[in-house]
């Protein structure tokens, strides 16, 4: 079956990201100067505005910090409820995604669960970040 979702268009500040994703790797962003962790990908780092950013893997650990359950979804995105998912990433930043590989429930999404990224790959160049369960959490 045909991939319906809309499809990430890498830009050259999230190529590196999409990569990483292509790879299984969670790619972030550091300052060079003020050492903040960076996401969304950008040219600039939003706290001081110093333009040297470096790429690095992160460890694809997080937390369930707030979702929803979407009960209704819309073409192309299946019949089955599915929780929209903000993380927070064990480096600090947050990140919106899906929960997989557990229950679409409240007494199954759990806030500050420990979640581990997985990948999803959706066409040929791009696979898609989604966190589960973590293993022993």
């Amino acid at each position: 079956m045909a991939y319906e979702k809309p499809v990430p268009v890498p830009t050259p500040e999230t190529q590196d990201f999409w990569d990483g994703a292509k790879r299984g790797e969670l790619r972030l962003q550091r300052c060079d100067a003020c050492a903040v962790v960076i996401f969304p990908p950008r040219p600039f780092c939003p706290k001081c505005g110093d333009r040297s950013v470096s790429g690095f893997t992160a460890s694809g650990r997080a937390a369930l910090h707030s979702y929803v359950i979407n009960h209704r979804p819309p073409r192309g995105f299946g019949d089955e409820p599915y929780a929209l998912a903000i993380v927070e990433l064990e480096e600090g930043p947050r990140l919106m995604s899906n929960i997989v590989d557990c229950a679409q429930t409240p007494e199954a999404l759990t806030l500050d669960m420990p979640l581990e990224a997985v990948f999803e790959p959706i066409t040929d160049e791009i696979s898609l970040p989604k966190f589960r369960p973590a293993a022993g959490g």
